[in-house]
């Protein structure tokens, strides 16, 4: 799904969505963690933010059922 993020100086970035669909907003903040992200992803401390994961390997080995 193509997905836009639009910054609060009127920058924004053409891309991919994952998860689901739909508008939201909050606060964008960077993981640098190279594992764990299925923790991250469930996290409450990260409720209401944008949380993008700077590892290029995120996601390789898929997520538990």
């Amino acid at each position: 799904m193509n997905a836009v993020l639009a910054l609060e100086d009127g920058t924004w970035y053409q891309g991919v969505s994952a998860g689901a669909t739909g508008q939201t907003q909050g606060e964008v903040v960077f993981n640098t963690s190279m594992t764990g992200y299925q923790e991250v992803l469930t996290d409450p401390s990260y409720a209401g933010q944008i949380v993008t994961m700077t590892s290029p390997q995120i996601g390789n080995y898929g997520v538990a059922p």
